[in-house]
């Protein structure tokens, strides 16, 4: 059988690599939506290749400019109201979610409400909204399936396994460039600095994510949904070499693991042949090569952003939503130099501590609160 897919943010880091994954199985795929924010050219040569049923481009201007520019044997779509429409046809059989930041929050969930599984690479999806998306996906009846390595690996080891086994869930990371740095150094990292990671290649909100260990904390929190897990049975260890992707604990002692080379890939075809496994065109793991792993607890004290994290799930889950916003902000502030990368975890914990929040559950409310974050951020960052 034919498995429909369609992919927010086509044009991204995620979405080339699900393209390419779907490149060697395209017997196997049919692709029924992409989508891309500007990225046209690199839109328009997909759309050659994968002949899409339909696709959008959330930019205004550049949904003009490819209207001039290219014609196409497919559905074009503007704008976010469009988006929105798209992501609840019931002719997708799995969508892929990687759009950046908040803004995938009510397309993954307008799909759910459709009864459409999700390939979920977005972490601020259930960051912000994990209660409302994991209670609808389970009204649906509607299966997530992770695409961070991290989750994706744990998923690969709970097969099999009942939810009553499992004593801890170990998310390792790579601890970013600045592992080994003195916090004392802190203050002179540059943007460049922050934007060399030693293991991965991904969009730079994401990288400056992986550098503070925001990234980390944002999937201690993703973690906690998905798996239903408390934060105290939820463990981060630093791993330089991102081997292991991540383990789980039983309650007998025994650990699993999943490990192979850092190569998004692996997950994203997991996540789209659940529950099987298709031969993939990658690197193989040569552990006799690699020859040694190592691993050494978090500097949470170094690392605020994680620090942060847990203290949110620990204090009220509702508060991730000022947590993400905030940082969302901040990173966007630090990569257009208002503010220093040791900013970063002090604009987020004021905002924590001047923003309430209460128990919200409908998505109206999960909006209003992300907006007031991102105004109170702007004019703090603006007035400092």
């Amino acid at each position: 059988m034919v498995k429909k897919i369609s992919i927010l943010g086509s044009t991204g880091s995620i979405g080339t690599q699900t393209l390419d994954v779907i490149r060697q199985y395209n017997d196997m795929f049919e692709v029924n939506l992409l989508t891309t924010n500007s990225n046209i050219d690199l839109l328009y040569q997909q759309i050659l290749e994968f002949k899409p049923k339909k696709v959008l481009i959330n930019n205004e201007t550049k949904y003009n400019e490819f209207q001039d520019l290219y014609k196409v044997d497919c559905e074009v779509f503007g704008g976010r109201e469009d988006l929105l429409s798209l992501c609840s046809d019931k002719e997708t059989d799995l969508l892929v979610s990687s759009l950046v930041g908040f803004s995938g929050v009510e397309p993954t969930l307008n799909a759910i409400n459709s009864g459409v599984d999700v390939a979920l690479a977005n972490k601020e999806c259930l960051v912000s909204a994990g209660k409302l998306i994991t209670k609808s996906a389970k009204k649906k009846n509607v299966k997530i399936y992770a695409i961070d390595s991290e989750h994706n690996a744990i998923l690969q080891c709970l097969v099999g396994e009942e939810s009553s086994f499992i004593e801890k869930l170990i998310l390792t990371a790579s601890g970013g460039p600045f592992r080994s740095l003195e916090k004392s150094k802190f203050k002179e990292i540059t943007i460049k600095d922050a934007l060399n990671h030693p293991n991965w290649s991904m969009g730079s909100k994401i990288t400056i994510d992986s550098a503070s260990m925001m990234n980390k904390g944002l999937e201690v929190i993703e973690a906690y949904w998905l798996f239903g897990i408390s934060p105290d049975k939820i463990d981060v260890l630093v791993h330089k070499q991102s081997i292991i992707h991540s383990m789980v604990q039983f309650v007998d002692g025994s650990v699993k693991a999943q490990l192979g080379l850092p190569d998004m890939r692996v997950p994203i075809s997991y996540a789209l042949t659940y529950p099987m496994r298709f031969k993939l065109d990658v690197p193989r793991l040569d552990l006799v090569k690699i020859s040694e792993l190592n691993f050494e607890k978090p500097d949470l004290e170094k690392f605020e952003c994680l620090k942060l994290a847990y203290s949110v799930l620990n204090e009220d889950a509702t508060k991730a939503i000022i947590l993400n916003a905030a940082n969302e902000i901040a990173v966007e502030s630090f990569l257009q130099e208002k503010i220093n990368f040791v900013d970063i975890p002090k604009v987020i914990s004021e905002m924590l501590n001047k923003i309430s929040s209460n128990n919200l559950e409908e998505l109206e409310e999960i909006i209003e609160l992300d907006r007031k974050t991102r105004e109170f951020t702007y004019n703090y960052i603006g007035n400092k």
